[in-house]
C-alpha cells in the first residue's frame, strides 16, 4: 500500500460573494490538481451571505464531496468567521484565501514549498497592491506605528493570507479567544515562520465590504490586544498638559499681580483651556472605552460562530473511527 498523501486544506471565508465564490473554487481546485502529490479538502465559511452565495456553495458541495461549507446563523465579523474557519479544517496544513482574488491561487505551490522546508508558517506580505493608493499607505503608515508601539514583531502589509501547519492550527484551537486577531497571533505565537512578497491584485469582481468603520475595528483590536501605547499617550498628555496648564496660571497670576490695572485678560483664556482640556478628556475617555470594551468581550466568552449548517464534514462516528485506527493501517 503506498504511502498516504498530505491533505492540504483550502479555507475560504466569504460574504456576498456571489460573482467570485464559483471562479475561485474553479481556481483552487484546478491548482490542487497540477499537485497530485497531495489530498486536499476546500472549506467555504459563510458570514450569513444575503445574495447568492450559499446557494452557488451548495451547487459546488453536491458536484464535489471534496469541498465542504459551514453556514452561519448570523454575521459574527471580519475576525470571528475566518479564525473558525481555520480550527475546522483537518488537513497537514491549512492555506487561507480571500474568494475576491485579491490573494493569488497560484502561490499555493510556493508556500507549500517552502513548508515542506520545514517552516510552520508561510506569510503573504504585501510590497504592491492595485488598490486605492492613499489606503495602502495609511495602511502602510498603520504597520509601522503598531510594530513600534507592540511588544510583539507584527507583520506589515499581512493580512492573514498564508499557509498554517497543523500545529499551529492546534494552537488556535487551544487558545480559545473569544476576539481573535489573527495577524498578531501569528507575530506572537507563531513557529517557524517564512514572509513571502507578492502584489494584491485589484478585486475580480463585486464591492469590497472594508470601510473606513471596519478599518477601524481592526486599528483598536490590534491596538488594545497588542499595545500599551494608548494608554501610556494618555497618561504623558495628561501630565505634560498638567504642567502646561499649572505655568499658564502661575504666568496669568504673576502678571495680574505686577500690572493689576492695565493686565485684563478677560474670558478667552478661560474658555479656550476649558474647550482644549474638555476634547483632550473626551478623546482618552473614548480611548479607554476601547480598552473596557476589550476586555468586556473577553469576559462575556462568547463563542466565535454559531452555526447553521455544514456541508460534506464526515460524521462524527466515521471521525473518531478514523482516530482510533491503528497507524499501519492507514
Amino acid at each position: 500500500m503506498g504511502a498516504k498523501r498530505k491533505l492540504v486544506s483550502i479555507m475560504v471565508p466569504c460574504y456576498n460573494e456571489e460573482e467570485n465564490v464559483v471562479p475561485i473554487a474553479q481556481a483552487i481546485v484546478a491548482q490542487m490538481e497540477t499537485l497530485p502529490q497531495y489530498d486536499y479538502e476546500l472549506l467555504f465559511i459563510d458570514n450569513c451571505s444575503t445574495d447568492g452565495t450559499r446557494a452557488l456553495i451548495r451547487g459546488l458541495c453536491r458536484e464535489n464531496t471534496r469541498i465542504r461549507a459551514i453556514f452561519n446563523v448570523k454575521n459574527f465579523g471580519q475576525f470571528n468567521s475566518p479564525y473558525y474557519g481555520l480550527c475546522q479544517t483537518s488537513g497537514d496544513c491549512t492555506i487561507s484565501i480571500c474568494a475576491d482574488f485579491q490573494d493569488p491561487v497560484e502561490m499555493i505551490p510556493e508556500f507549500l514549498s517552502y513548508w515542506e522546508e520545514g517552516y510552520q508558517i508561510v506569510c503573504g506580505v504585501k510590497t504592491h497592491s492595485m488598490e486605492n493608493k492613499l489606503m495602502y499607505k495609511l495602511r502602510g503608515v498603520y504597520y509601522k506605528l503598531i510594530r513600534k508601539f507592540s511588544d510583539v514583531d507584527q507583520i506589515e502589509q499581512f493580512t492573514g493570507f498564508g499557509l498554517y501547519d497543523k500545529s499551529f492550527i492546534q494552537v488556535l484551537r487551544d487558545l480559545d479567544d473569544p476576539t481573535p486577531f489573527i495577524r498578531g497571533i501569528v507575530a506572537e505565537l507563531g513557529g517557524k515562520r517564512k514572509e513571502v512578497p507578492y502584489t494584491q491584485p485589484n478585486r475580480r469582481a463585486g464591492k469590497t465590504h472594508n470601510n473606513w468603520y471596519t478599518l477601524y475595528d481592526a486599528a483598536m483590536l490590534s491596538i488594545t490586544s497588542y499595545t500599551k501605547a494608548g494608554m501610556r499617550i494618555a497618561v504623558f498628555a495628561g501630565a505634560i498638559l498638567s504642567v502646561i496648564c499649572i505655568i499658564i496660571g502661575i504666568v496669568y497670576l504673576i502678571m495680574k499681580l505686577l500690572y493689576w490695572d492695565r493686565f485684563d485678560a478677560g474670558q478667552a483664556p478661560l474658555i479656550i483651556v476649558t474647550s482644549l482640556m474638555c476634547s483632550i478628556l473626551l478623546a482618552f475617555m473614548g480611548f479607554l472605552g476601547e480598552y473596557i470594551a476589550a476586555i468586556n468581550q473577553r469576559m462575556m466568552h462568547r463563542p466565535l460562530v454559531v452555526e447553521e449548517e455544514r456541508l460534506n464534514f464526515p460524521a462524527k462516528e466515521d471521525v473518531q473511527a478514523e482516530a482510533s485506527e491503528p497507524p499501519e493501517t492507514k
